[in-house]
């Protein structure tokens, strides 16, 4: 069976579609231009009757023949009826053998064949009429002959139709001319796609400097391709750390069971190098799974599960759940709450994120020292704040600590995804995570911008509540 090419069948459909707009809009602009054109000669020839039955009226009813005989043997071109009628129908005087049928002076104009008088050769002729009632009962009646108005309504029609013709014509080249021209632009996109889909990602569509609807559209796909891009270049990334980190506790798990196997004689040996491969595993299953757990983070789907979260109960149970593990580690851990309104989020992934700031200040701070956990409202946005006594991240490292297996100091445990995950939490919130410009600080911003100088308050304010 045939199929059409669809670039055609949409070139025509386009094409056709915008022709028929066209003819559409021509036919309804010279249906307007002929119905003002008849229009205008009614309404002129109406207004000329009524000022002509007002002259005669004012005039006595003795002068009325005698001026009618005179409009009569002015009209050269003997297009004018004009005739007065007795009460009985009788003609007093006038070009116009009778009253024609159907003729009431209620009426503003009519158009109904006459007997003309005054014209050799015809006994009929088409006429636009009024008829007046004079003040003595008289009737006046006045006309003019439509020959010349119809002669000159058929010029104006032909004149419209022979006009037609051609834009027609010119409708359907360029309805096809624009139908090209979508078409074209649709080939673009698919050759972009086809493109991308072979796997290069560099790939974009033209925009101009003062784009229409459809660069407006190229546009948005530009857009789009960019994230895509983004996306597939961080899943490349992910990969690749993953199979760096990985790579490197796998083959020396794998090393040290060989060995262990190796030289290994009593079943306690055994049992010692299963619950060293154990903890091994246990540490890469943790990695897997705060993998996992970021990129859980970054589906914004989870906002339709938000409410109404008491930051001060929040950050009074982060608190109360860490104190044990301080004082086990030897750390003196100091809560400060104040008076802040509530936010909009998941308070579970909100704890999370305060116990990781706090598990870092515990982690990479002195032995022995303090660390600070305050809630406060700066600028009407919440903040929550973790300090420690510790030198804090340097400014050169700050934008490279929240990426995934960043880390300060490799002598720690860890993965170095925990501030990766407070970031993706703070992100899914849209919160700010902040360092404050001076001491160990880090500012959790419950806004999307936070305050001018805001850090850099909060570096002083926990540089003096440590010390």
């Amino acid at each position: 069976m045939f199929r059409p090419n669809p670039r055609a069948r949409a070139t025509w459909r386009w094409g056709g579609a915008i022709a028929a707009l066209l003819v559409a809009q021509s036919v309804v602009l010279a249906a307007l231009f002929w119905a003002l054109a008849t229009g205008s000669h009614r309404r002129a020839a109406e207004n000329a009757f009524a000022a002509e039955c007002r002259s005669f009226a004012e005039l006595s009813a003795p002068r009325r023949p005698a001026e009618l005989r005179a409009i009569l043997s002015r009209d050269i071109h003997r297009d004018r009826f004009l005739a007065l009628f007795n009460r009985t129908g009788g003609r007093i005087e006038g070009n116009v053998a009778g009253v024609p049928e159907g003729a009431a002076p209620e009426r503003a104009s009519f158009v109904v064949p006459v007997r003309p008088t005054e014209l050799p050769g015809k006994t009929s002729d088409i006429a636009r009429l009024r008829l007046c009632m004079m003040p003595d009962g008289t009737r006046l009646l006045t006309g003019v002959d439509l020959d010349d108005a119809e002669e000159a309504l058929r010029v104006i029609g032909r004149s419209l139709g022979i006009a037609l013709l051609p834009g027609v014509i010119l409708a359907l080249g360029f309805g096809l001319l624009a139908g090209r021209r979508a078409a074209r632009q649709v080939d673009a996109v698919e050759r972009l796609t086809e493109r991308i889909v072979a796997g290069d990602l560099d790939q974009r569509l033209v925009v101009g400097d003062q784009p229409d609807s459809f660069g407006l559209l190229c546009a948005h796909i530009n857009a789009m391709l960019d994230r895509l891009q983004l996306l597939v270049a961080e899943v490349r990334g992910v990969g690749d750390d993953i199979a760096h980190q990985l790579r490197t506790p796998l083959t020396r798990l794998r090393a040290r069971l060989e060995r262990s196997l190796r030289d290994a004689e009593v079943p306690a040996s055994f049992r010692a190098i299963a619950d060293t491969a154990l903890a091994d595993i246990d540490m890469l299953l943790s990695i897997v799974a705060a993998l996992l757990r970021i990129r859980e983070l970054e589906d914004t789907a989870r906002r339709s599960r938000f409410a109404q979260v008491d930051l001060t109960r929040l950050v009074e149970d982060a608190y109360e759940l860490h104190r044990p593990s301080a004082e086990d580690r030897g750390i003196e851990l100091r809560c400060e709450l104040g008076a802040v309104p509530s936010v909009e989020g998941d308070a579970s992934l909100l704890m999370e994120a305060i116990s990781n700031l706090i598990d870092n200040a515990m982690k990479f701070g002195p032995s022995g020292g303090r660390v600070m956990l305050s809630l406060a409202c700066a600028a009407g946005a919440p903040v929550i704040a973790v300090a420690d006594e510790g030198q804090g991240v340097p400014l050169a490292e700050r934008p490279l600590v929240t990426q995934r297996f960043y880390r300060l100091r490799h002598d720690c445990e860890g993965a170095g995804l925990g501030l990766s995950l407070v970031q993706a939490i703070a992100d899914l919130h849209g919160f700010a995570l902040r360092f404050a410009d001076r001491g160990s600080a880090v500012l959790l911003i419950c806004a999307p911008e936070p305050p001018n100088g805001l850090a850099s308050a909060y570096g002083a304010a926990f540089g003096k509540a440590i010390t």
